[in-house]
């Protein structure tokens, strides 16, 4: 069968057969917390304490016993003063203690009033600084109170090993005294794009371009997108649409990454080189993916490295990485859950036109909820995706008309 009659592959088959591909790499380091954002564990966080390790309040105001205030107006005398940071005495009965917000609550109280609650008095005994105080409330057992390992038992498993550390986990790391984590290695990705006609901005000014000539925005979205999945990238630049250039290149990646990644050269035309310079070094298979935009697409092996090979139209690029390399790479990283999480919205739109391909439609939110499509869908308008907070998920064949439900993706899921 020619590949001109290959069937498409679904989007779906050629994830998981990708994800067959990705085995963990092998290596782990210790980060300090600080600077482990976006980095994935490589061991369970396991706490040694609780969290937080007493009952303390969660209001600045008063602590008291909940049997001495049965009634408003109660005046009782203020036996103590406790900040946060520091222990008080047992409460005595028939007294209250001036509590600050996160100080521990003192042994024999049961409650805290929180100030607006409370009307301070000056002192009925002379000599006593603290004065006395009279609740306007009658207090609940336990109110505003935050019980000592409510948040966190001593021994629980805190963040699983394969959990992509984000601001929330690493306080979270670090409310349990961990300065240090085990992470996994980052991947180490080499980059390049193939065409003549690409030119770096700032190379020639855009009234000297020569005819032909495009500017590389592939570079620029991919490197962008490979750091904030925590790769280590390594810029090959642009390859000339030459076979021994390619071959050249591709050795050199292979030799110390674990993926080339590489833009445009993924076809058949006499120009594209991609492929039998990788299968002059290794193995590839060319997929004809059922999405759109984005249909050619290439995997491999290059020695230890993997070879991934994209689209060179900038949205095809763009979406194939979100939708496979993506999830590729954070299975190197030993993420299991890797599907971006899609939701229900209201179509503000018409689409009266179905695919046989699974489509992906820029669109983004408006301010009455529904979405709004971009109005130029190719896949060379990279202007759609700045514009756009996500895409619609549409089913091959599907036709969308306004008010119809449909599956969003938003890009905070497929670019980080």
């Amino acid at each position: 069968m020619s590949r001109l009659n290959t069937p498409l592959k679904p989007l779906d088959e050629a994830l998981a057969d990708l994800l067959l591909q990705a085995a963990p790499l092998q290596g782990t380091e210790k980060v300090v917390t600080f600077d482990a954002d976006g980095r994935v564990l490589a061991q369970d966080c396991v706490s040694a304490l609780q969290v937080p390790p007493q009952d303390n309040s969660s209001m600045d105001g008063y602590a008291v016993r909940c049997a001495d205030v049965t009634e408003l107006g109660v005046v009782l005398p203020v036996s103590q003063r406790i900040a946060a940071g520091s222990a008080g005495d047992p409460l005595q009965p028939g007294s209250a203690a001036r509590i600050f917000t996160g100080a521990p609550v003192p042994a024999g109280a049961d409650a805290v009033l929180m100030q607006e609650d409370c009307e301070a008095l000056a002192s009925a005994t002379e000599g006593d600084g603290l004065g006395q105080v009279r609740i306007n409330a009658v207090p609940k057992r336990g109110q505003w109170i935050r019980s000592a390992g409510e948040d966190i038992t001593r021994g629980a498993v805190v963040l699983t090993a394969g959990t992509r550390l984000t601001p929330a986990e690493l306080g979270l790391a670090a409310s349990i005294g961990l300065h240090q984590l085990q992470v996994a290695r980052r991947p180490r990705v080499a980059l390049f794009s193939t065409g003549d006609e690409l030119v770096m901005p700032g190379e020639v000014p855009p009234e000297q371009m020569r005819p032909g000539a495009i500017y590389n925005s592939n570079r620029f979205f991919l490197r962008a997108m490979l750091l904030r999945l925590g790769c280590e990238v390594t810029d090959f630049g642009i390859v000339p649409d030459r076979r021994d250039a390619t071959v050249d290149a591709l050795r050199e990646a292979s030799a110390a990454h674990d993926l080339i990644l590489t833009s445009g050269g993924v076809s058949v035309g006499e120009e594209d080189h991609i492929k039998p310079a990788v299968e002059t070094l290794g193995t590839l298979d060319l997929w004809q993916i059922a999405m759109k935009p984005g249909k050619p697409f290439a995997y491999g092996r290059i020695g230890a490295a993997h070879f991934m090979g994209l689209p060179g139209n900038p949205v095809s690029s763009f979406l194939t990485f979100a939708l496979l390399v993506r999830p590729f790479l954070q299975r190197l990283q030993s993420v299991q859950d890797v599907a971006p999480q899609s939701i229900a919205a209201r179509a503000d739109f018409t689409w009266p036109k179905a695919d046989k391909r699974r489509e992906f439609l820029r669109v983004r939110h408006n301010a009455s909820g529904g979405l709004d499509l971009f109005n130029n869908q190719s896949s060379g308008v990279l202007t759609s995706a700045a514009w756009g907070d996500g895409v619609v998920d549409n089913p091959a064949g599907r036709t969308i008309a306004t008010g119809d439900t449909v599956q969003f993706i938003a890009f905070s899921e497929l670019l980080s």
